[in-house]
């Protein structure tokens, strides 16, 4: 780990090295403030009228159980701030290559649900290869062990893609399915305050454990950056598309 008054050769040596860095108040209190300030707007105003496949609730019924948020660069704030020059320059040295930012998410593991993260490598479902791709993931909140903090398998980004297979967990359709006590044993909790960051290499395996707080919610805003050179493998990328599409279909989710 590391933090944001570090001289980037050494984030880029410890991100090569672990497959994940932390840049403490990567954000600061008035950047957070305004992208918080946007998000409630999103999700008072846009959220309402987006399909169910890109705005994931526990129970529609209840909107403070929602989950996740996909494609929101619909918003014209969001898709601009895609653009973001500190996100940019960040993304860029870890990866070590011009990059470009997806469409940005927002996930929550709200109170009193049941939302376990399965063990993933996020180019499972990206199918980039080469895999210069690197997630920036931004804390709302205060995360820690009790309300699902991000769990990292230091150096697993350099072994390539374990095998996945289908779950059920709404928003990681796949998860690795040999997953074990040696990698439990090697796993580092990230714990964060919000404004600091984590960035994680596509092929870090990661996961996170159910919000087991009563009252504090876990929210974050991510984007993924994708290097200059990558280009996606459409066969496997085919078939992971066919397996999310049926999982959609199953929990009777539009698209």
């Amino acid at each position: 780990m590391t933090d944001s008054s570090q001289p980037d050769s050494s984030r880029k040596f410890c991100y090569d090295r672990d497959g994940f860095l932390v840049v403490r108040q990567f954000l600061s209190p008035e950047e957070l403030f305004e992208l918080l300030a946007e998000l409630a707007r999103y999700i008072r105003d846009v959220v309402p009228t987006l399909p169910t496949s890109a705005a994931f609730f526990d129970d529609r019924a209840r909107p403070e159980t929602l989950k996740q948020l996909q494609h929101m660069g619909v918003d014209p704030f969001f898709d601009t701030y895609r653009s973001n020059a500190k996100w940019l320059h960040l993304a860029t040295e870890l990866i070590g290559e011009p990059s470009t930012a997806q469409q940005p998410e927002w996930f929550n593991k709200p109170p009193g649900t049941n939302h376990p993260t399965p063990p993933h490598q996020d180019n499972f479902y990206f199918c980039l290869k080469p895999p210069n791709v690197a997630t920036l993931w931004l804390a709302l909140d205060t995360v820690d062990e009790e309300n699902g903090c991000l769990r990292y398998v230091p150096g697993s980004h350099r072994k390539g893609i374990r095998v996945h297979n289908p779950t059920s967990v709404l928003g990681f359709s796949q998860g690795i399915c040999d997953y074990g006590a040696d990698d439990e044993l090697r796993e580092v909790p990230v714990t964060l305050a919000p404004g600091d960051l984590v960035a994680h290499h596509g092929e870090t395996i990661h996961r996170a454990d159910p919000n087991r707080s009563a009252t504090r919610q876990r929210r974050s805003f991510a984007m993924v950056f994708r290097g200059e050179s990558v280009a996606r493998d459409d066969d496997a990328y085919a078939r992971y598309e066919s397996s999310l599409k049926k999982q959609h279909s199953q929990l009777g989710l539009e698209t």
